[in-house]
């Protein structure tokens, strides 16, 4: 029997439904009834998880008891710096699909040993701890590439899918690739928003997409 999904969405808006076009997309179906019950919690109104400390998880921890007293089974988040907060939301009772697990077993089945990550600081050191675990080296931003990263993913946030956007989110992949990475994940949702394969000479790991094809297999 199917799963119910729950989904902690809103970090951003965008980069939620972005996730939920791709978990449709993701899902093998015949008929309508075929693709999985999910139930989303979008909260633009959580607090900011790169610069207000610890406030966000009380609230992602409610929001996950409410998914779960909806008729979730299983969570998700569509964002990755939100995984710092995972012993909160699975306080709930619930599973939770790990973003940035998924987005890193799939850059090692793809061969890569360095792997160049794009993220917030909270999300870098996450990504770190899951590349250390399967013994692969990440390949991260110099200090002031990540504040012209973090500039770029606020204005994202605000809505800039312009092409100057498209155009320096692929410059700092590319600097990755500079520095050593034989691939480049897309460690912040809103990443895939400006940036696909098309802009990377490597491979490029759309952990959205990841979390995706992953929520269809555990929930089918």
């Amino acid at each position: 029997m199917s799963k119910v999904l729950g989904v902690l969405g809103g970090m951003g808006p965008a980069a939620t439904l972005d996730f939920l076009a791709k978990l449709q997309a993701a899902t093998p179906v015949v008929r309508e009834q075929d693709h999985i019950r999910v139930l989303v919690d979008i909260n633009p109104k959580i607090p900011d998880r790169n610069t207000q400390g610890d406030a966000a998880g009380p609230v992602l921890a409610a929001m996950a008891a409410g998914l779960r007293d909806a008729g979730a089974q299983v969570l998700a988040i569509a964002c990755n710096t939100a995984h710092a907060f995972a012993e909160q939301v699975t306080s709930s009772g619930l599973p939770l699909i790990d973003l940035p697990e998924t987005a890193v077993e799939a850059a090692r089945i793809g061969g890569a040993t360095r792997i160049g990550v794009l993220g917030t600081a909270g999300g870098l050191s996450i990504y770190r701890d899951r590349l250390a675990h399967l013994g692969l080296e990440a390949v991260t931003l110099g200090d002031h590439e990540q504040v012209e990263f973090m500039a770029l993913l606020y204005r994202i946030k605000r809505g800039d899918l312009s092409d100057a956007s498209r155009q320096t989110m692929a410059a700092l992949a590319h600097r990755l690739v500079g520095l050593g990475a034989q691939a480049v994940v897309a460690g912040c949702t809103e990443v895939p928003l400006v940036m696909g394969q098309d802009d990377l000479t490597v491979p490029f790991v759309d952990a959205t997409q990841a979390l995706a094809k992953r929520c269809v297999e555990v929930c089918r």
